[in-house]
């Protein structure tokens, strides 16, 4: 039962080691035209490699590479969440958001207590993934590193696949403990749910991912809309990583 929780929990580890999925259609493609494995696969290490045979110094250069597109996702998605506050009934709900809106955009990164606060409008209309529109659904695509060039009902599924996925492998985690996680599966972990943990320390990136799971283990499948914008809620000014 342990090792079965063990290897659980570090699939959310290792799943981030997989390069973004285009890449790897495009090395098949590049296969099947026919061209030389040899040569390309060490002009082109990020496309055509996976993250294992990466050197230390390709392997930062490149996360950093794809965070920054994820990161240009970031301010269209809180404009987003800033658009739709007028349809929340609860005047309470609104003022909630309105604040954590404003201080992600002053460069203030959120408690605990902001982000679970708006649990409630994350389960329904308008935040709830099949409530999203079109434009709301291709950012937050991006933001999780997923093709946002789908038709917008594959993107929610797509979407609300890899947030289950996360939020099961989160109770994995919070059972198993992260203390149990080498440092290495502490970055990478934090790296897979939107934070940029190549350049933090071990110490402050083990806050983040236990805030994270704080987050995580205390919302229900019906609020996992507002799980999947943690991505871009708790990760934009960790530490001064929005620069």
């Amino acid at each position: 039962m342990a090792l079965s929780r063990v290897c659980w929990a570090r699939s959310a580890v290792w799943g981030s080691a997989v390069t973004p999925g285009h890449f790897f259609t495009r090395r098949l493609q590049l296969g099947r035209s026919g061209l030389a494995w040899g040569a390309p696969r060490y002009l082109f290490p990020r496309q055509l490699l996976i993250r294992h045979f990466w050197t230390p110094k390709q392997q930062t250069d490149f996360l950093d590479i794809y965070h920054a597109f994820r990161k240009q996702s970031h301010p269209e998605i809180i404009s987003y969440l800033e658009k739709v506050i007028p349809l929340i009934s609860d005047a309470g709900l609104r003022w909630h958001l309105t604040d954590l809106c404003t201080k992600i955009q002053r460069g203030t990164h959120p408690a605990i207590h902001d982000i679970l606060a708006l649990r409630e409008c994350f389960s329904n209309h308008p935040l709830g993934v099949n409530q999203l529109q079109a434009l709301h659904v291709k950012a937050l695509s991006r933001a999780m590193l997923l093709t946002s060039y789908l038709p917008p009902p594959l993107l929610r599924h797509r979407l609300k696949t890899r947030t289950t996925v996360i939020h099961q492998l989160d109770k994995a985690l919070a059972k198993l403990g992260i203390g149990q996680l080498t440092a290495q599966e502490v970055k990478s972990a934090c790296y897979l749910r939107g934070l940029n943990s190549t350049h933090i320390g071990e110490d402050r990136c083990r806050t983040w991912l236990g805030e994270w799971l704080q987050i995580s283990c205390s919302l229900k499948e019906t609020e996992l809309s507002l799980l999947l914008h943690n991505v871009v809620l708790l990760s934009t000014n960790y530490l001064g990583t929005r620069r």
